[in-house]
């Protein structure tokens, strides 16, 4: 597997791995409806984001996704895997990917808004809750988490 910087016209790829791996976590179909705006990664996100997807063989298997939050902080906007290689470890490899690249960098800190779902995936990486934030899905609420490099 290799881990290669995301290109704009990867986009339709990357929307599906987003679409399918949320999908995994048994959301409703009207659900992932309502968020078919949020889950839609656009050539213009790949362009002003640095995107990385993991490769595997001729098909990427996953992705994320920073955005720089202040001088020290790093975002982590977006991470998802094919549902057929979650627990396999490229989850493992992508967020290595990041901590390599954040400490090179000299980034101090990875912040992210985490699926309920995934919050004890990251929180195996050393992702502490900091807070929550709201959705437009009402009633809903995501962990903030936060990581010291």
């Amino acid at each position: 597997m290799t881990i290669q910087r995301a290109l704009p016209s990867d986009h339709i790829i990357l929307t599906r791995i987003t679409k399918l791996s949320k999908a995994y976590w048994g959301y409703s179909a009207e659900q992932m409806e309502q968020w078919e705006t949020v889950l839609t990664i656009t050539p213009e996100y790949i362009a002003e984001n640095e995107t990385f997807k993991l490769v595997s063989g001729d098909e990427a298997t996953g992705y994320y996704s920073i955005i720089k939050s202040g001088a020290e902080t790093l975002k982590l906007d977006n991470l998802f895997i094919l549902p057929g290689f979650i627990g396999s470890g490229c989850g493992r490899i992508l967020m290595e990917h990041l901590f390599a690249k954040a400490v090179s960098e000299s980034y101090t800190s990875i912040i992210l808004e985490a699926d309920p779902n995934a919050e004890s995936f990251y929180s195996k990486f050393g992702f502490s809750g900091i807070g929550q934030v709201a959705t437009s899905t009402p009633g809903r609420i995501l962990p903030v988490m936060k990581k010291l490099l």
